[in-house]
């Protein structure tokens, strides 16, 4: 009996007044599932969905930043960008993501996530091979816009997609690979741009767009495997045997309280975009992701900043994200198993503001360098976790898919301002940038603290409504008695 098995079976359900454990999905009141068999279908989607997860944000998130890093090497230059305009470049991707992050969520519910996602891998492949091409400003606005478009649901559709088939104690260690993805990426990217680099001008093309046709070449190799193994449905996955497969047709009979019908009812739309948690947690992720979207997309510019030679920015990324990940998974990992979010994220804030306050306070390149060490042990797990958060208290799967993209949109925002935070008439300290994303970090600490006050509060009203007989409060999903909130 694996880990899984064994803790949905530590003791037993009272139906009536553990509504926390039937949203999680232990026994339901009217339909039972063997945990051992349930926690062996869950072991297949480890094995085959999970890892194509990660390949395909770590390519996409490679394809992404790779812009950073190609900077470094010639690309304003060869296109002949001065003042503002790279990040004009990323600004202007950045809104494209904000605009399509609902619609793409939307999809994979509707469609599932073979063709959903497979359809946004084929878009987003063509976008990186365009880059390679551009020739000028004009195109390169153009062809990134539309790889942020195709890419801009991604992350979210794999975070709805394990939130239907993972209970909640569960969700946050396979949502994480979205930041895992991108610790992974950005330590790969650097060796990967260190090693174009190298190379130099082949065939008359300079080594950045090589960077872009190489990057091409492998996404669609390997993400046209992976997009084999991604089900349309959880029950109907093509590696689940038959038994397995009722298993998980039972398990969606048994959560059906808590995800609701298939098809999106409108109703729930006017729900989550009213709803005070969604707007509180948006915006304390806004705060929090000036740092971190700025961090992925500027560290080389950052390094570059703080006085090293060019040559040796690209792999001096890369220990960095090494700690990012290795801090991610301890920190999500225990975040599971307390079944906590609000404590660590807020806990997080605090590395990330002081990381960024270092390379304010001192000129000195080294001290810089190490700032970003410091900055990174808190930089993905708060991400990851408000992710998790919303997409595990979030419910019926309706008012899941519009609130989490919608809260991770106005999040998203905040590429408008972390693209402009460091211009290179700022380096090469970027002074302005460090001091903004410090700040916001901190107000993002007090926010994180509302949302869990909020989400405190209504516990505590639905626990006392359940003590004095009350089998209803007139609300629905996450609000009403039947769900409790994770904390």
């Amino acid at each position: 009996m694996d880990s899984d098995a064994k803790n949905e079976t530590k003791k037993p359900v009272d139906t009536q007044n553990s509504v926390d454990d039937y949203c999680v999905g232990e026994v339901g009141p009217l339909i039972y599932i063997d945990p051992v068999k349930e926690a062996a279908c869950r072991k297949k989607f480890d094995k085959y969905v999970v890892p194509v997860s990660v390949v395909f944000l770590v390519l996409s998130t490679l394809d992404r930043n790779n812009l950073g890093n190609a900077r470094v090497f010639g690309f304003d230059e060869d296109l002949g960008l001065h003042g503002g305009q790279f990040g004009n470049i990323n600004t202007l991707s950045s809104v494209c993501t904000i605009l399509f992050e609902v619609p793409w969520v939307l999809a994979v519910k509707r469609w599932g996530a073979n063709k959903s996602i497979g359809t946004a891998f084929v878009l987003w492949s063509a976008c990186t091979l365009g880059t390679a091409f551009i020739q000028n400003y004009s195109q390169a606005i153009v062809v990134r816009m539309l790889l942020n478009t195709a890419e801009a649901g991604l992350a979210q559709g794999f975070a709805f997609l394990f939130s239907t088939i993972y209970p909640r104690e569960l969700a946050g260690k396979r949502i994480m690979t979205t930041n895992l993805a991108q610790c992974i990426s950005g330590a790969f990217g650097g060796l990967f741009a260190y090693a174009i680099q190298t190379m130099g001008s082949r065939n008359g093309l300079a080594a950045w767009r090589w960077l872009f046709i190489i990057e091409f070449l492998i996404t669609i190799a390997i993400c046209g495997i992976g997009w084999i193994f991604l089900p349309n449905a959880p029950e109907t996955a093509w590696f689940l045997n038959e038994e397995e497969k009722e298993t998980m047709r039972l398990k969606k009979e048994r959560d059906f309280m808590l995800r609701g019908d298939e098809k999106v009812d409108r109703k729930w739309i006017k729900i989550a975009l009213t709803d005070p948690f969604v707007w509180l947690l948006g915006i304390a992720f806004f705060t929090s992701s000036v740092a971190i979207n700025g961090f992925g997309v500027f560290l080389p510019t950052i390094i570059a900043g703080l006085g090293f030679a060019s040559l040796k920015v690209n792999y001096m990324t890369i220990p960095v994200f090494v700690l990012g990940a290795i801090s991610l998974v301890i920190q999500v990992y225990y975040s599971d198993k307390l079944k906590r979010r609000g404590v660590f994220i807020m806990g997080c804030c605090v590395p990330v503001a002081v990381g960024y306050l270092i390379c304010v306070g001192t000129p000195n390149p080294n001290a810089g360098y190490a700032g970003m060490f410091v900055l990174v042990i808190g930089l993905y797990p708060i991400s990851t976790l408000a992710v998790t958060w919303i997409a595990t208290n979030l419910s019926p799967d309706s008012k899941r898919a519009i609130g989490m993209p919608f809260a991770y949109s106005i999040a998203n925002i905040s590429n408008l301002v972390s693209s402009q935070l460091y211009p290179t008439q700022q380096g090469p300290r970027y002074v302005q940038g460090n001091a903004v994303s410090a700040g916001l970090t901190v107000v993002a600490g007090f926010l994180y603290g509302a949302c869990w006050f909020l989400l405190k509060r209504r516990n505590a009203k639905k626990a006392k409504l359940i003590a004095e007989g009350a089998t209803t409060n007139g609300l629905e999903g996450d609000m009403g008695l039947d769900s409790m909130y994770i904390l």
